[in-house]
């Protein structure tokens, strides 16, 4: 394994801070790369030594569909630019529908988890396969913070990590900071993912901050670092010694100087965990930890999760931040694709869902290679992988039948699929449209100077009944023709921002009342 040390997450804001912080590599963004344009901040800490690690988030490997071959390539050719020793991914879905289940591809725009069944696995596993495959160095995947989650899953989070490490051999990056996201928001425990996970397969560890209001803990990337994260970063630390550690940042950028006092704080973690809790991770299989076991990480994160299994937090309130912030480009949103809910019966174990006969219906709304060798065997056993059997269409078209019916109910307004929190996901919903809106505001930021504070009203009513394209640039275009045809009296301001960066004409008279009238009739 390739020893890292301690960085930070490379942004585009902060590139002048970066190269004069006290880092042993960067982690950039992937789609924000350009091979044979690298930003020049990149290209001198390349000089300098500094390994730049590319982190994707547009594979959506956890999706029903197997990864898109052009997505590959372009990962691949940005780990070849940049001599990555490897590169990095998530265990998500962002995307679902299309042919797989005969109904409209939507976009998430966002990191969506994957539900933990066997189905799941199983397609997440062959997909990481094909990754591997195409990929000139190795992979690690990321676990995701959610606020959400699905019914009738079979495995908790360390035991699914742990499964698909032996199957396929990947690489693991450890997101702490999603890690106490889970614990407030699903009231899922921190020490037991740990203890259950094969932690001599992390390839590094992100830590990030966030904040708390009212009972939901907003993984805001945006935030200082708290102390809870860092315990369950020390508890990691003092089983297995990272070979990397990570702080991202992606909005509300402080100085350099607290920058840097994040950075002393985690290498502090990491060394004193390591000098007073030296101890051999827990066995490959062993039963997870007791009721007592990370009694103090349990003590520091205690408030939100009983809060939030009540459903008190959820009701009104500001919407749910959402972390990463800065991890969109202008190009495709990552891909992902759905497991459908799984049914239950009285007693709580799941019941088989039948492959579908036939066609399914889901609402639908109108430089060199750094040297690291391919992993020949999983990180946590000196045996090979288990192979991965090939999935049959009926498992991949069970799991995007639930993928699409979910990210329907997220972005398109369709019922919430049933077993799932519904206020949960309203509160995912609005977060999906909140951070729609904020991204749109940052890639244009003329939109919101020519609107003023009506810009956020009329985004988030244009997102309810407009589901998120394939771009974020196309989701600029699309939010100012609706303005145009709703004849907004900013109409000669928006008609010259459109004309400067659409390749046709806006629509003029003829085509707004064509359109309006569709509308009204019930087409788009």
């Amino acid at each position: 394994m390739t020893e890292l040390g301690i960085g930070i997450g490379w942004r585009p804001e902060i590139a002048d801070a970066v190269e004069e912080l006290p880092v042993d590599w960067v982690e950039v963004v992937a789609e924000n790369v350009c091979v044979g344009h690298l930003p020049d901040s990149l290209t001198r800490l390349r000089a300098r030594g500094v390994t730049v690690v590319p982190h994707g988030v547009s594979l959506g490997l956890g999706g029903a569909d197997r990864p898109d071959p052009e997505r590959l390539a372009a990962l691949a050719s940005k780990a070849e630019a940049l001599g990555a020793p490897l590169v990095t991914e998530h265990i998500a879905f962002v995307r679902a529908g299309g042919p797989l289940t005969a109904t409209p591809r939507l976009e998430a725009g966002h990191l969506l988890p994957v539900p933990r069944t066997r189905d799941a696995l199983d397609v997440l596993c062959e997909n990481v396969r094909i990754a591997q495959e195409s990929l000139p160095v190795p992979l690690a995947l990321e676990n995701i913070a959610a606020l959400f989650s699905w019914p009738g899953e079979e495995l908790s989070e360390g035991r699914f990590l742990a499964e698909l490490v032996e199957r396929t051999g990947v690489r693991l990056l450890i997101d702490v900071a999603n890690l106490h996201t889970n614990h407030c928001n699903r009231g899922e425990d921190p020490a037991r993912a740990l203890a259950e996970l094969p932690v001599e397969a992390i390839a590094y560890v992100h830590v990030a901050g966030g904040v708390e209001r009212d009972g939901v803990w907003h993984d805001t990337h945006a935030h200082p670092v708290p102390a809870p994260v860092l315990d369950i970063l020390a508890d990691l630390a003092g089983r297995v010694a990272p070979p990397g550690v990570l702080l991202e940042r992606d909005d509300h950028f402080p100085a350099a100087t607290e920058l840097a006092a994040e950075l002393a704080a985690i290498r502090a973690t990491v060394t004193t965990a390591r000098r007073t809790a030296p101890r051999a991770p827990a066995p490959f299989g062993a039963a997870p930890p007791g009721p007592d076991a990370g009694g103090r990480l349990a003590a520091r994160h205690g408030v939100g999760a009983a809060v939030l299994r009540s459903g008190r937090a959820l009701a009104g309130g500001d919407p749910l931040h959402i972390g990463a912030g800065a991890r969109v480009s202008g190009g495709p949103m990552p891909a992902s694709h759905p497991a459908p809910p799984a049914a239950t019966a009285a007693h709580g174990t799941p019941v088989p869902v039948p492959v579908p006969s036939g066609p399914v219906t889901v609402p639908s709304p109108s430089g060199p290679v750094a040297v690291l060798a391919r992993p020949e065997t999983a990180s946590a056993t000196d045996a090979p992988p288990r192979a991965v059997p090939e999935v049959g269409d009926g498992t991949r078209q069970r799991l995007g039948v639930g993928q699409a019916a979910l990210l329907s109910a997220l972005v398109a307004g369709t019922p919430v699929p049933e077993g799932f929190d519904v206020r949960r996901i309203r509160v995912q919903s609005r977060a999906l449209a909140a951070k729609r809106a904020s991204v749109v505001a940052r890639i244009a930021p003329d939109l919101p100077r020519i609107l003023g504070a009506g810009f956020r009203p009329a985004f988030l009513a244009y997102a309810r009944r407009r589901p998120m394209p394939g771009s974020y640039r196309r989701d600029a275009l699309d939010f100012v023709e609706g303005l145009l045809l709703d004849g907004r009296p900013e109409h000669r301001e928006l008609t010259r921002w459109w004309r400067e960066r659409a390749e046709s004409r806006p629509p003029g008279i003829a085509e707004r009342l064509a359109r309006a009238g569709r509308r009204v009739f019930g087409g788009r």
